[in-house]
């Protein structure tokens, strides 16, 4: 018998198929009929980024590997993408494969006949020839046959193929294909041989899940329709995404459930989803073998050694996670995690109805599992689930503020609501967790709630983790002084555990840097990362980098935040096996933003993707960061209905997650008054800032947003300046500066000191503005910080136009040049001697008309030294008169 994870049949059961097939038992005719191509869907949804992915990849002699589990629309997006190509269709060479095509001489029949090849291999078979030789005689005769146009060749179903004689010859084929051919391997599993010689021949492109699944805006678009008819709302489209992360098949046949059904199901409950997870994706299993699938499911992330532990809890045996992955079932590798997977959750819903007898067994057995590697947010999880109240007490005595280094704060929260009112009363160290975990999630009044309900003894007992507490709540609340009052009362404690310390450390070193004292807070920080090396655990030395980093961040060394920043995140992945820390994805999250205000918007957009979900599926409130920087990164493009996309999708997601309006409504708020700024609609940033008006006297500093409260005060100039009143923008921004005193984050002085020159060139001319601005480029281009240009595009585009060319020729400018518009081949030359600053204001005046007397009445200077300035102006620009003077000045863009 085979042994339960068997699924491929040993060698010896190919030796009938290698043997050959006798002459006239293939029939080319019958064989013909199989080589067609796919149908593509009529309403299939657009994705031109994919088209062109697969087309580029075409190249002569290319080779493209398309691999994803079933349901992903690979044949689909091969089809799509040769078209885009421009190959015709008697180049494209469509091969679907079975297992029946196990039979080398069966494969090389259908080969011959995809490439019409006359009936050659079957001879040379018959002449003694082996397999090998037989292809290597078909491809001879191909490379001798002239070829017109480009042709692509595509294995549909590798995964079908399990014979090894027929995957070398797969192999032979890849390796020997004529120059005319591009080749397209489409798959459910990894290939069965080696590629890293073609990817060194930068041959091989491959194309997996992350590029096939839909994204969410992609899924709005296909529900589009849908959404316009009111069938379906907008946050059920959210929710469909986040259940199905994008899967298309599964989204295709619940959109065309809705469109001819009249009765409304859930996805999981759709019957053509439900026939295709039970036929196409488990059809090939056993039902021992789907069992242990539903084993995998009740999970989560898993990893083979947490399954091999349960293994004897487990009915008919287990199936590994990696073997699972292997077999091209949906599971998805965790990213940092080491060698973890997890089910698609559309699947996890549909296996884990109804719950298999020994559940609670199994859920204490992982408890236990986490526990004795000190790895508590999984342990408590998991006795959550287990129903085993004793064990969730004795995990909470253990190690309350360890759970911060915890990324599943997300489940934590699903399960406090089917927590019993009696086991909270019954354990004040569970107290204390619960109200971390509501804490770290943005849910500071129920956290308040928690403690505040503690008895006397227990306050009393408890005393510095409730200030720690306190402090972390506070800062999350955006208030500085109170947050490091309380940080420094819990400090002074002496029953606080080693990552309590750490912690409140942090929170100490966050409130200093808000405070602008920077030293202060570099001293804090090295006291976080003594803490982290005590307490030997990569998460918490993770966070003690991202403190560290945004300490430089507020100093405005971007270049030495982004150092840091790579080696935590290359420290960090270094750890095979181990589950996630919110340290990573904070340290992703701010490397995109270091990433965004140097302008490197791709390469930011690249790791947002990645981080921004894994935030979302970790309910990570830094997942308010990345859709920040998405709309700051739309509005600096120009896209801006896709900005107040992004700003609706953060405001249902906060509000979805409960998380307390103080945390997200300044920042959202303030990004629409952004968003609205840039179109004019002057009424609406008035309101945002009215609506802002309480957190800005009350002096908040959101921990994400260090450098929000300046940026708001230049929100308040920037309205102030769209609207005319100069004199009131200036006062604002004196105002905001004397507020700040000597405290003024680097970028936020970025700003201040643009606007400053844009005032400037209000009231005293260019000249004046320009130095200006040349100054403030000469300290930007130190750290290559180009984000406030782009924020502040429209005010500043005439000045830079008309500064731009006294710029010095460096990377820098190059970028400012990209942002604002201004070719290089278009900009005037420059002067051999440069017009000084009092040239500058009688040329402004002449181009204004006044005569000589009326400059020196303005300018409170003599008759005589008006004309002197006048003959070096007309001397330097190389002309006789006032006008030519004034039509050679604004060729020069000096007006």
């Amino acid at each position: 018998m085979k042994s339960f994870n068997d699924g491929y049949a040993a060698n010896d059961e190919f030796q009938t198929a290698n043997s050959g097939l006798q002459r006239g038992e293939l029939v080319r005719d019958l064989l013909r009929q199989r080589l067609q191509l796919p149908v593509v869907p009529t309403h299939s949804l657009a994705r031109p980024h994919l088209d062109a992915l697969v087309a580029e990849a075409l190249t002569p002699r290319g080779v493209t590997f398309v691999e994803a589990p079933c349901g992903y629309g690979k044949s689909h997006t091969v089809a799509m993408g040769v078209q885009a190509a421009g190959i015709k269709d008697e180049g494209i060479r469509w091969f679907p494969l079975n297992s029946q095509d196990n039979a080398p001489t069966r494969f090389l029949s259908l080969l011959s006949v995809a490439l019409d090849i006359p009936e050659s291999s079957e001879s040379s078979l018959q002449g003694g020839a082996t397999f090998s030789d037989a292809l290597a005689i078909m491809l001879l005769g191909l490379k001798k046959t002239p070829a017109e146009e480009h042709s692509v060749l595509i294995l549909d179903g590798l995964h079908h193929i399990t014979n090894p004689a027929v995957i070398a010859l797969i192999q032979q084929l890849v390796a020997d294909i004529p120059s005319y051919f591009s080749v397209v391997m489409v798959s459910r599993q990894a290939l069965p041989y080696e590629t890293h010689a073609l990817e060194l021949e930068n041959r091989f492109t491959r194309i997996g899940v992350e590029k096939l699944e839909f994204s969410r805006s992609e899924t709005f678009e296909f529900f589009r329709d849908v959404l316009s008819d009111q069938q379906l709302t907008s946050v059920a489209i959210d929710h469909l995404y986040d259940l199905t992360e994008g899967w298309p098949t599964p989204l295709a046949l619940y959109r065309r459930d809705i469109l001819q059904s009249t009765e409304r199901h859930t996805v999981s409950e759709t019957p053509g989803v439900e026939r295709f997870l039970k036929e196409s994706v488990l059809g090939n299993l056993s039902p021992s073998q789907v069992r242990a699938l539903r084993a995998i499911s009740e999970l989560g992330p898993c990893s083979d050694e947490l399954v091999l532990a349960l293994q004897s809890l487990i009915p008919d045996g287990v199936m590994l996670p990696s073997d699972a992955y292997e077999r091209g079932l949906p599971l998805k590798v965790m990213p940092g995690w080491g060698r973890w997977y997890r089910l698609n959750p559309l699947l996890v819903e549909w296996l884990k109805a109804p719950v298999m007898a020994g559940y609670a067994d199994r859920m204490l057995a992982a408890s236990q599992w986490f526990g004795s590697r000190d790895q508590f947010p999984e342990a408590l999880k998991y006795s959550l689930l287990a129903g085993d109240a004793e064990e969730v007490i004795r995990i909470a005595s253990e190690g309350s503020e360890a759970l911060l280094l915890g990324q599943d704060t997300a489940s934590l929260l699903r399960l406090r609501k089917s927590l019993p009112a009696p086991l909270l009363e019954r354990s004040s160290r569970l107290r204390i967790v619960y109200s971390w975990v509501h804490a770290i999630g943005g849910q500071f009044r129920q956290a308040r709630a928690l403690i505040d309900g503690m008895d006397d003894a227990s306050l009393q007992e408890h005393e510095a983790r409730i200030w720690a507490l306190r402090a972390f709540i506070l800062r999350g609340e955006g208030q500085v002084a109170p947050a490091l009052e309380m940080a420094e009362r819990a400090l002074s404690g002496l029953e606080l555990s080693t990552q309590g310390q750490l912690v409140t450390e942090m929170v100490r070193a966050s409130a200093l840097c808000a405070s602008g004292r920077f030293t202060e807070a570099r001293e804090a920080n090295r006291a976080a990362s003594r803490l982290a090396r005590e307490a030997g655990d990569s998460g918490s030395e993770a966070l003690a980098v991202y403190s560290h980093a945004r300490i430089e961040l507020g100093k405005g060394a971007l270049r030495h935040a982004e150092q840091l920043l790579r080696t935590g995140l290359d420290t960090v992945v270094q750890e095979l096996a181990r589950p996630a820390r919110i340290g990573e994805t904070r340290l992703q999250l701010n490397l995109v933003l270091v990433l965004w205000h140097q302008g490197r918007d791709a390469e930011a957009d690249r790791l947002l993707v990645t981080c921004g979900r894994h935030a979302e599926q970790t309910r990570d409130l830094g997942l308010l960061l990345a859709m920040a920087i998405r709309v700051l990164m739309c509005r600096s493009q120009g896209r801006l209905e896709d900005a107040f996309v992004w700003i609706g999708r953060a405001e249902r997601t906060m509000h979805t997650w409960q998380v307390d309006e103080s945390l997200y409504v300044p920042v959202l708020e303030a990004l629409k008054a952004s968003c609205w700024l840039a179109l004019g609609q002057l009424e609406s940033v008035a309101q945002a800032l009215r609506r802002l008006q309480p957190y800005r006297e009350a002096g908040c500093v959101p921990e994400l947003f260090p450098m929000m409260p300046g940026l708001l005060d230049c929100l308040q100039v920037r309205l102030d300046l769209a609207r005319g009143e100069t004199v009131r923008a200036r006062e604002a921004l004196a105002s905001s500066r004397k507020r700040y005193n000597e405290a003024i984050p680097w970028g936020v002085d970025i700003h201040m000191r643009l606007l400053e020159a844009i005032l400037v060139s209000e009231d005293k001319g260019l000249a004046a503005a320009q130095k200006m601005v040349l100054a403030v480029v000469s300290e930007a281009e130190k750290e290559h910080f180009i984000s406030p240009f782009a924020e502040l595009k429209l005010e500043l585009r005439d000045l830079m136009e008309k500064a731009y060319n006294q710029l010095p020729v460096t990377a820098f400018r190059a970028a400012l040049g990209h942002l604002f518009g201004i070719a290089e081949g278009k900009l005037p030359a420059s002067l051999a001697e440069p017009i000084s600053d009092r040239e500058q204001s009688v040329l402004e005046l002449i181009a204004q008309g006044l005569s000589n007397q009326e400059i020196a009445d303005k300018l409170h200077i003599s008759l005589h030294t008006v004309k002197t300035h006048a003959r070096r102006i007309n001397a330097k620009l190389e002309v006789r008169s006032r006008t030519q003077a004034t039509v050679r000045a604004r060729e020069l863009g000096l007006l």
